[in-house]
């Protein structure tokens, strides 16, 4: 009974013994945006994870970050809390071949410590709105000096190179972390975690409510990831997948419309409508635009209604094309790009579907009548009867009664001319 309590006892002590070390253990955080463009939802979980670093008073929350931009609001969103924390933030740049490209530039700058990994890049910050190129289209300057004036100041504030957080806008300009550390945008260069853990340990971060020393070497490393509703979300609200949810929605309820019954385009086209649908009201979305798309779908439905030698067919692709390049608009403070390449080959890809579509279409309604009395004319038979001027014949294995005004003799080969009622007009067939 002794050695029992004994053994309880210091079981009791080895657990109070690991609550009493755990809770004492600094905590950092850590969240990751792998490859995804910044968006509404990526933004959510950014600042969600901030407020709940700091409701736990974790040394810090560190962000792996590897992007290729994204949508100039959210990163807004991002970057005004990220200067408003109340606990000490780390955008890493990682892993190796990865970036901080476009919005990730002003994440990246926006932190108390900005670090990256061997192999990584970052820059290309010029704002692209919807296929606009033209940089000397004036919306394009005024995006441009605005977002070029956006990342100076937060570099001012957080003690980087600001020239060189313009220049990235207005030049396009991207660097390799060495150059990097070099011009004074980043504060180090880490080739894993573990390694930033310790370098970042007894460092002082700057912030809102007064300096804060980092405990960083044997801390507690807790990862938070998107929950499975987030992770569809942040894929379909990426531009370019929007827009294909889009086109497919209109493919698959084309396709049910134009063939009631057939039920699965039809389920298929309502869920991708409904998924560009959410899409679409998370992006800054042109309407005429998306009237364009529409207008298109009805002129290649009409094509098949309307004898216009393809002047019907050639304004619809006009129009899904015109549409597709206006279908997201961009402003100083929201910038969407979709791919020039995507717009043309989505185009094309539904441009010929449909013309496919309206071609079976149009051969199904001239092609000869099989079924049905009409089916039965300019077939041949043969008499099974004397005709004179009635009798009978036999077509495709049934007999029918049959009329000629000229004589036809049993076992000749006749061809039906018309159907009366259940009568058949027939002549001789002449070899």
């Amino acid at each position: 009974m002794k050695r029992k309590t004994k053994y309880l006892f210091l079981v009791f002590v080895f657990i109070v013994f690991n609550v009493s070390t755990a809770s004492t253990q600094p905590q950092v955080e850590l969240i990751q945006i792998k490859g995804g463009t910044i968006n509404p939802v990526s933004a959510e979980f950014i600042i969600n994870s901030i407020d709940q670093a700091e409701e736990n008073q974790s040394q810090c929350l560190i962000i792996e970050l590897d992007t290729p931009g994204g949508l100039i609001a959210s990163t807004q969103d991002i970057v005004k809390k990220m200067l408003a924390a109340n606990v000490p933030l780390v955008v890493y740049v990682y892993p190796s071949g990865g970036g901080a490209v476009s919005a990730g530039v002003s994440i990246t700058i926006a932190a108390h410590f900005a670090v990256m990994a061997p192999g990584t890049n970052i820059g290309a910050a010029h704002p692209v709105g919807a296929g606009k190129t033209d940089t000397s289209d004036v919306s394009v300057q005024k995006a441009t000096n605005w977002w070029a004036t956006y990342n100076r100041s937060i570099a001012e504030k957080r003690g980087r190179n600001p020239e060189w957080a313009e220049k990235a806008v207005r030049e396009s300009e991207s660097i390799t972390e060495t150059e990097a550390l070099e011009k004074n945008v980043i504060d180090f260069i880490c080739p894993n975690l573990d390694s930033l853990l310790s370098l970042l340990d007894g460092k002082v971060a700057k912030l809102d409510s007064g300096e804060v020393t980092l405990h960083t070497k044997n801390a507690r490393v807790i990862r938070h990831e998107m929950n499975w509703r987030s992770k569809i979300l942040d894929l379909i609200s990426n531009p370019s997948i929007a827009y294909i949810l889009l086109m497919l929605g209109i493919l698959g309820m084309y396709f049910e419309f134009s063939n009631p019954g057939a039920i699965l385009p039809g389920v298929l086209g309502g869920i991708f409508l409904i998924l560009a649908f959410f899409a679409l009201q998370q992006l800054p979305v042109n309407a005429a635009g998306i009237l364009l798309i529409l207008f298109a779908t009805i002129l290649f439905v009409l094509e098949i209604k309307v004898t216009s030698y393809g002047i019907l067919t050639i304004g619809g692709i006009v129009s899904m094309l015109l549409g597709s390049l206006m279908l997201f608009k961009s402003t100083p403070s929201i910038s969407v790009h979709l791919p020039i390449s995507l717009i043309i080959s989505v185009t094309l890809a539904i441009s010929a579907f449909f013309i496919f579509a309206m071609a079976m279409a149009v051969r199904t309604i001239s092609k000869k009548v099989t079924t049905g009395k009409e089916g039965i004319i300019d077939e041949i038979g043969i008499a099974v009867s004397n005709i004179d001027p009635e009798g009978q014949v036999k077509i495709h294995g049934e007999y029918w009664k049959a009329r000629s005004d000229e004589p036809i003799k049993k076992n000749e080969k006749i061809i039906v001319l018309e159907v009366e009622r259940l009568e058949l007009i027939i002549k001789k067939q002449i070899n």
